[in-house]
Formats: structure tokens, C-alpha cells, sequence
């Protein structure tokens, strides 16, 4: 049974050393009760703290890391059902799956355009994480073939997919030392899959038909000393994942149940009829609760609503996305170029920037800092109001990159138009339009004009 904070603070050093990253020994007790931290980050506790400390030291879901430098990616070490909770903290891996049955030619194309595939979104940029291998053929001089080639071309980790244990030791020895991911240790193979994946340190993806089996097999792999497992309780499906995924979160971190307290991975592919639905599956299995999905489709207008989604459920809700306040200069503005003033909320900024950048004319954006919050939440929290912006023009010296005094505000916020003038005396206000797509068309004539007009 885990520990309170209390009790966990009784067992630590109480040096408040900060070595952990935490201020006091007391911060770090109660960070791990709540099963957000491992004891490891604390270098000085004891053998014996340790021994007693097990059941809070472990998360309730176990983190899994896969890959090496970089491209590495974890998943698991998740404390609440849902996202509003708390927040979760380690996205969903996606993988892309390639077959040894497949011409190598074929194989090359869609690792190649996997690893190139990036996007951005409100300053994120945004990547697949891993290539899965499968053995098709059930040779090892073919798989590890595979493995050799797809590793010359992609740094990215990878999932080995093999029951045949020597055809997975012919493939793990052409990745020495890249922790790839080894699918899939059953009951009639776990002994030398666990070994494998101890002389490899690696970690060992677990499969079953059902929870209970699956349970059996983590059970031996603990036992060959093998900690870092994913799950495939050999569900499938849209109603079949649903519930079984949901299952296995529940029982991991409201019933404690450390033999299902592990990632799960998922093959969305296998329970799905085309690529469109295989994308819609793989979606779900995003927000309920897959750690690794594996995909046997990758198109990029499939892959951007995913990558998407995944970020809009793995930010921290009580954080929003934001950017650093300041001036941005959008196509080289000069100074008779406008000033517009916008919050720091990422999807405010980059929506302003895009409309400002589309319009082709230059301009000055001129950040607030409003602790992530968009335009009207932020004026109605008292965050965006005259001194706030007054304050901002100042600070970076805005009024010396321009000739003119004019300052652009959004639209819905026009009634700090006179707050702003009696905050910044000599600065006029022009109040824009309320949304960011009429931005184009109101600095080709509002603000032209405006600008003739001053110069009169």
C-alpha cells in the first residue's frame, strides 16, 4: 500500500539538499506519494528507506523509455483516468510498420518519408516516434536483414516484432545499444524473450489473450528481473480496446494492480477495415489510453489530425501553450510599419502572425505577457488591460523602432482604448477588426490610410 507524504518524509535523509530538484526533502515526500516522481532522483537515500519505500516509489503506471539520444521517447508514469484531473505527461508514441515480405525498395520509401514527416503548430513542431519491423517470413537472415537496413536510414527507435526468438536475436544484434522495443514475450516464450531483453537492455513488450494471461506472463518476466514492459492484452477493435485499455488504467492506478501497471500498445491496423478507419481507431486510442500505437498506414493528411489531437490531450490544461513575450518582427518591418498588440496565448499568436504574414505588408507584434490566456479571457482576468500593455511598449522600446505613435489593439478589447492613451501619453490607439482574418484587409486600408493621413 503506498505511503503518505508524511511517512515518505520520515524515511529521507532531511538534508534538503536539493540534489532531487526539489527546494526541500518534505516537497520531494510529497511529490512522490503522489507517485509524480521515482525515488531514484533522490542519490542519498538508503538501502533500507529504499526497501520500505518501494510501493510509493513505484509509479502506478511503470515509465518505459524506448530508443536512445534525441529520438527517444517515454511513455507511461501516468496518475490520473482523466485529462482534466491533472494533466498526462507522456504522449502517445506513433509508430509506422514496415514487413520483411515487402520489397526493400518499399521499405526505404515509407521509413524515409516517416523520419522527414514534421509539422508545426502553434511553435511545436511535430514527429512520428518510432519504425516498427515485422518478421514476415519468420527468417532470421531476412529479419535482420530488415533491421540493418531500416537502421542505416532512421535514427528514430524501433519496435522489433517477432515471437521467434532467434529470428529476434538475429534482428537486436544489428541494433546493439538503441533500447529498440522487443515484441512480444508470451507463455510459451517468455523465458528467452526476458533474457534477451536483460542481455540487450532492452524493454519487452508482453502479449496475451486477456488480462489475466497477460498478468501470467508480467508475473515470469518480473521474475527474470525485467521491469520495463508494455502490454498487448490482445484486444482489438474499436468497443474491444475501449474497454480493455480503460480496464487496465483503472485496475493500474485506482486498484494498484502492478502486474497491469504498465504501457499499452496497440495495432490499430488489425482492427480496422481501411486506412481511414485505422486513423479514426488510432485516434481513439490516443485520448483512451494506448502508450504506443502502430500503425500500418502513413499518409500525412492522416498523420497531422493524430499528431494534432495528441498534443491538444497531452497539454497541461492548467498551462496553457504560450510565447514569450515580446516584439516579433513579421517580413522585415520597417519604421513606418504598423504595431499590433495581441496576448501571448500560442494559438493567438500564431493566428495573428499568419493573418499579419498573409497580408504581405510588414509589421511589428507586440506580445503581452498574460500567462497563456487569449485575448478576452485575459482582459476579463484583469491580465490584459492598459498598464499591462503600456508596460510592454515600454519595456522593449517600442516607440524607437517606429516613426509614428499608433498602436493597434484587438478589436474585442476596445474599451482600453483610453486606458492605454492616459497609460502611454503621445501613443494614439486604433482599435482593429475582433477577428484575425479580417486583419489583410484592414492594414491595406485602415491602417494605409491612416498612415497617409498622419503624414499630411
Amino acid at each position: 500500500m503506498a505511503l503518505s507524504g508524511i511517512a515518505i518524509y520520515k524515511l529521507l535523509p532531511k538534508t534538503n539538499c536539493k540534489d532531487c530538484g526539489f527546494p526541500t526533502c518534505l516537497a520531494f515526500a510529497m511529490k512522490l506519494s503522489q507517485q509524480g516522481i521515482k525515488l531514484s532522483a533522490c542519490p542519498h537515500v538508503s538501502e533500507e528507506s529504499k526497501q520500505a519505500l518501494d510501493a510509493s516509489a513505484r509509479p502506478p503506471i511503470q515509465l518505459v523509455t524506448v530508443g536512445t539520444g534525441e529520438r527517444a521517447f517515454s511513455v507511461g508514469n501516468e496518475v490520473v483516468m482523466f485529462r482534466h484531473e491533472k494533466t498526462f505527461y507522456n504522449p502517445t508514441a506513433l509508430a509506422v510498420r514496415v514487413k520483411t515480405s515487402q520489397s526493400r525498395e518499399a521499405i526505404a520509401a515509407t521509413v524515409a518519408a516517416v523520419d522527414a514527416y514534421s509539422v508545426e503548430r502553434v511553435g511545436i513542431h511535430m514527429r512520428l516516434n518510432a519504425i516498427a519491423i515485422d518478421d514476415a517470413k519468420g527468417d532470421p537472415a531476412a529479419f535482420a536483414s530488415c533491421v540493418e537496413q531500416v537502421s542505416s536510414i532512421t535514427k528514430m527507435p524501433l519496435i522489433l516484432i517477432s515471437k521467434d526468438p532467434r529470428v529476434m536475436e538475429a534482428g537486436l544484434s544489428k541494433v546493439a545499444g538503441r533500447r529498440s522495443l522487443i515484441y512480444a514475450a508470451n507463455s510459451e516464450n517468455v523465458a528467452q524473450m526476458a533474457a534477451l531483453a536483460a542481455k540487450h537492455g532492452s524493454p519487452l513488450a508482453v502479449q496475451g489473450d486477456g488480462l489475466s494471461q497477460v498478468a501470467e506472463v508480467v508475473e515470469q518476466a518480473n521474475k527474470a528481473g525485467v521491469e520495463e514492459l508494455v502490454l498487448d492484452p490482445g484486444a482489438r477493435g474499436f468497443g474491444n480496446t475501449l474497454n480493455t485499455f480503460t480496464q487496465i488504467r483503472r485496475l493500474a492506478l485506482k486498484s494498484k494492480e502492478r502486474l497491469v501497471g504498465y504501457p499499452v500498445i496497440a495495432f490499430p491496423g488489425e482492427g480496422s477495415i481501411s486506412p481511414e478507419e485505422e486513423a479514426l481507431l488510432a485516434s481513439q486510442l490516443v485520448i483512451k489510453y494506448a502508450g504506443i500505437v502502430v500503425l500500418d498506414h502513413f499518409a500525412p493528411h492522416h498523420a497531422y489530425p493524430m499528431l494534432t489531437l495528441r498534443q491538444n490531450i497531452y497539454t497541461d490544461p492548467q498551462k496553457p501553450i504560450q510565447v514569450e513575450p515580446g516584439v516579433y518582427p513579421i517580413r522585415d518591418p520597417g519604421r513606418d510599419s504598423p504595431v499590433l498588440v495581441t496576448t501571448n496565448f500560442s494559438l493567438t499568436y500564431f493566428s495573428v502572425a499568419g493573418e499579419v504574414d498573409g497580408s504581405g505588408m510588414p509589421a511589428w507584434l507586440v506580445i503581452c505577457d498574460t500567462d497563456g490566456l487569449s485575448v478576452l479571457t485575459s482582459w476579463a482576468a484583469g491580465k490584459f488591460d492598459g498598464a499591462k500593455i503600456a508596460k510592454t511598449v515600454t519595456t522593449h522600446e517600442v516607440g524607437s523602432r517606429v516613426d509614428h505613435r499608433f498602436l493597434l489593439i484587438p478589436g474585442h478589447v476596445a474599451v482600453l482604448s483610453g486606458e492605454i492613451e492616459e497609460e502611454l501619453p503621445g501613443w494614439s490607439v486604433l482599435v482593429g477588426p475582433r477577428e484575425g482574418i479580417d486583419i489583410p484587409g484592414y492594414l491595406k486600408n485602415v491602417w494605409t490610410a491612416r498612415l497617409q493621413g498622419a503624414k499630411k
